[in-house]
């Protein structure tokens, strides 16, 4: 009996090393909880690529949509904690969604981080049919118009929803919010004319706005991004302040072997200071993080951060989910 307990108790003490070792050993899939054609799809295949050259193994992108962004972390948080399941967020799905759904799950008890990802600066737009051709011009509209002007979002909670939440209280304008299973399928309305603006990641709107299809007013960050290095600031077209990135991270389930987290991270880390990868995010309006935050301890303490922060705003506009 005696040698059977030391078996035992000796399995389950070099278990998680040879694990570790061993990963991975099969596909890895990245949830991205929003729909494909996306500026987080896009980021995510970007990064999937790469990262199955230092895994060894493929890394594939599974979209699972719904209710900002909860419903794909949600299936995240709940696969096996064995690094072969990453869900892959925002400052919408990983913060707001925590003051604003009953997610069933802890944003950051529940989840473990891996890695900071690139930030998108935000983009004021408008469909095209819209006469303004300032920032100033188009607040002045916003104001003019005798019911709330349309924005697409997508869903309450979503980064483009918080955005449209900050420019109302900077404004004084009130919208009516859109709410979409992601800004793809938000910005082929707003080409339409269906809706009137959409405070958008830039990524997701800088190709829209390049072929004249929409109008762009200021970029929601304190100096140009070079991608669109002709559209001013928002400090620059008469809203200081206005500051405001979407930025994104990597999580696995709560138990992940640190091990495997450490593998995960690296692999991350290589993909993101590869010359020709960071030449994809960049030319998609991204902003690299420093070398120094992407640790996993980094984007944990950025996490909660940023949940002391946006709570409160999120909360006082009393948000109702359907």
């Amino acid at each position: 009996m005696r040698r059977m307990v030391l078996a035992i108790l000796a399995a389950l003490l070099f278990a998680g090393p040879a694990f570790a070792q061993s990963f991975p050993s099969r596909p890895v899939t990245i949830i991205v909880p929003f729909s494909a054609g996306g500026p987080s799809d896009a980021m995510a295949r970007i990064l999937a690529e790469r990262m199955k050259v230092t895994l060894g193994e493929q890394v594939l992108v599974e979209n699972v949509t719904g209710a900002a962004g909860s419903v794909g972390v949600g299936r995240a948080v709940r696969s096996p904690p064995d690094g072969y399941t990453i869900s892959f967020g925002h400052l919408g799905t990983h913060v707001a969604n925590g003051a604003i759904y009953k997610l069933g799950y802890d944003l950051v008890t529940d989840l473990e981080p891996v890695a900071l990802l690139p930030s998108n600066p935000m983009i004021i737009v408008s469909k095209k049919a819209v006469p303004a051709t300032s920032l100033k011009e188009f607040v002045a509209w916003l104001k003019a118009q005798p019911t709330p002007a349309t924005a697409g979002t997508a869903g309450a909670g979503s980064g483009s929803h918080i955005a449209g939440l900050y420019f109302e209280n900077v404004t004084g304008i009130k919208l009516q919010y859109v709410p979409y299973r992601g800004t793809g399928p938000a910005m082929n309305d707003l080409v339409a004319g269906q809706i009137d603006m959409i405070v958008d990641q830039t990524s997701n709107s800088i190709g829209q706005v390049r072929a004249g299809n929409i109008r762009a007013y200021a970029i929601t960050y304190s100096k140009r991004v070079e991608s669109a290095s002709d559209i001013p600031t928002v400090d620059e077209a008469g809203l200081p302040g206005f500051h405001m990135t979407l930025w994104s991270g990597l999580w696995v389930p709560k138990g992940t072997p640190k091990d495997v987290i450490a593998k995960l991270n690296a692999a991350t880390v290589e993909a993101l200071t590869d010359p020709a990868v960071r030449k994809q995010l960049e030319n998609l309006g991204l902003q690299m993080p420093p070398k120094d935050k992407l640790t996993p301890e980094a984007l944990g303490a950025w996490q909660k951060a940023e949940i002391e922060k946006w709570w409160p705003m999120i909360k006082a506009a009393n948000v109702k989910v359907d």
